[in-house]
């Protein structure tokens, strides 16, 4: 029916249109359609594949065994429409390691292009981004290992890159920053933020002590958890302050030359072990504030690291490339 796949810890159902409706869910027939129709079946999609089998649940783990799903494709052939379904039953515009995930998938499919681009096209119904976002996939070889190289386009900076409301400028390393009052509540070292949009909106927290680092289980505690839904979250399950439309959370330190450390909290879903493009914001964030020269740079998650490309032209961040591999899972 499904079939999952881990990256870097993130873990995802890859289901066909064909066998979502084969359960008897009303999945239109386009990727367009299905995006703005979501509200009929999503949910309904999450429950069949995603939730625990009664009994099943781990002490301490999430509350659904995998990250979301991927629903698609929609053509027999390249650019390929898909869906990223998160469990909350929204949609995101961009994931880097569900694109990952898919690419992995097509490619065991025998649809993937062999050498060259593929164009996948993330249909959604977010507010404040275009629809479809196109995302071009080559396979590659790093460092001996077999994957992907997504380019994720050029990013864009700041409260109006995110339609953040309500936030307060700072300088930070002589960059102009944000501090997100929400975020500060919770901990005081949460103070420097970077907004950057990378396809989807991400609020990147510049921290400089390790114990600023949330863990991932940390973040699953209330009162933290709570406080962090309400932030990231759209209403009616968060606020969406600062964000309407809410916003995946990132936390970042130093780790050594061309390297960050990282956290992430992800809008519809919580936090996650890793996570591509909001290691890609963070990425971008510490470029911005001169933690990282354009080129090479490293993401440490706790699912792993990220490697990334970042160019630079007349000081001004280009591209951004997110290089990812995804292995199956037996079920």
């Amino acid at each position: 029916m499904a079939a999952f796949y881990d990256a870097r810890g993130n873990i995802y159902g890859v289901v066909s249109p064909e066998a979502l409706r084969s359960l008897g869910i009303a999945l239109p027939d386009t990727a367009a359609q299905a995006a703005l129709d979501r509200r009929r079946w999503a949910v309904q999609a999450i429950a069949a594949l995603c939730d625990w089998a009664p009994g099943a649940r781990p002490q301490g783990a999430k509350a659904h065994r995998c990250d979301g799903l991927l629903v698609g494709p929609f053509q027999a052939g390249a650019p390929f429409d898909l869906l990223i379904v998160n469990t909350d039953g929204t949609l995101a515009e961009r994931s880097g390691n569900g694109l990952t995930i898919f690419s992995q998938a097509l490619t065991e499919q025998g649809l993937m292009a062999v050498e060259g681009e593929t164009l996948l096209r993330v249909h959604h119904d977010q507010p404040g981004g275009d629809s479809p976002v196109i995302t071009a996939v080559e396979p590659a070889r790093v460092a001996g290992v077999s994957g992907f190289w997504l380019d994720l386009g050029q990013p864009s900076f700041g409260p109006e890159a995110v339609a953040a409301d309500g936030v307060q400028s700072l300088t930070f390393n002589g960059c102009q920053l944000s501090r997100v009052a929400p975020l500060q509540a919770l901990n005081a070292q949460w103070q420097h933020s970077q907004f950057v949009r990378i396809g989807n909106p991400h609020c990147v927290t510049l921290v400089e002590a390790a114990d600023a680092l949330p863990s991932n289980p940390q973040m699953l505690e209330p009162p933290l958890f709570e406080g962090l839904t309400r932030i990231a979250f759209a209403r009616p399950i968060g606020n969406g302050e600062p964000c309407p439309a809410g916003v995946n959370l990132q936390w970042a330190m130093r780790a050594g030359e061309g390297r960050i450390a990282a956290r992430v909290f992800e809008r519809g879903e919580g936090p996650t072990a890793s996570s591509g493009t909001s290691a890609s914001a963070v990425a971008c964030a510490a470029w911005r504030v001169g933690w990282v020269q354009a080129g090479r740079v490293e993401v440490l998650m706790p699912g792993g690291t990220a490697p990334l490309l970042l160019q630079e032209i007349d000081g001004v961040l280009t591209r951004v490339s997110l290089f990812g591999t995804a292995r199956a899972l037996a079920d």
